[in-house]
């Protein structure tokens, strides 16, 4: 029994070379870490496509990733976002894929373009969004991450997504 280092029983099953304590696509938040949800969906709320990234990156870097995320070779007509992808880039990239953007501007942005009234009336349908957003958070497993895995936790969120289509074509 004297073989052994004194210290191997003091460490033992412990790290010696701690990692990093976060999964994948982990950003800080306000509230502390999480995951950023991107869902493109249609007219009744159910979810076409989906992207997830980290909480930290704002909401305009992700447009052209979640668009992608797509997988119905059709386009959307149009695209509503909030405040947050209020970005003249981001309408001009719409623009060229042949999209309406229905993007109210910010108020420190005073050179928005396409922003005539008429269009922007079609923004009272964000509820749509958002209401898909809250079905999400019903599901507990996607609220509070307990996966470390950015690919178990996306297998999971594409889960709740197939299970809303299937509520919404069952229906």
């Amino acid at each position: 029994m004297t073989d052994r280092n004194p210290l191997e029983r003091v460490l033992h099953r412990r790290q010696l070379c701690h990692g990093e304590k976060r999964g994948a696509k982990i950003g800080p938040t306000k509230r502390g870490k999480g995951t950023k949800w991107m869902v493109l969906v249609d007219g009744a709320g159910t979810p076409l496509g989906a992207h997830l990234d980290a909480a930290s990156p704002a909401e305009v870097t992700l447009v052209e990733k979640t668009l992608a995320t797509q997988p119905i070779r059709g386009r959307p007509d149009w695209l509503i976002g909030d405040r947050g992808y209020d970005s003249n880039a981001v309408r001009r990239f719409l623009k060229r894929r042949r999209i309406r953007p229905i993007i109210p501007a910010g108020s420190n942005n005073t050179k928005a373009t396409d922003q005539d009234g008429r269009c922007l009336r079609r923004y009272r349908r964000r509820w749509i969004v958002e209401r898909t957003i809250g079905w999400l958070g019903n599901f507990r497993r996607l609220t509070v991450r307990y996966d470390r895995l950015l690919v178990t936790y996306g297998g999971f969120f594409h889960l709740a997504c197939a299970l809303l289509v299937l509520k919404r074509v069952l229906k």
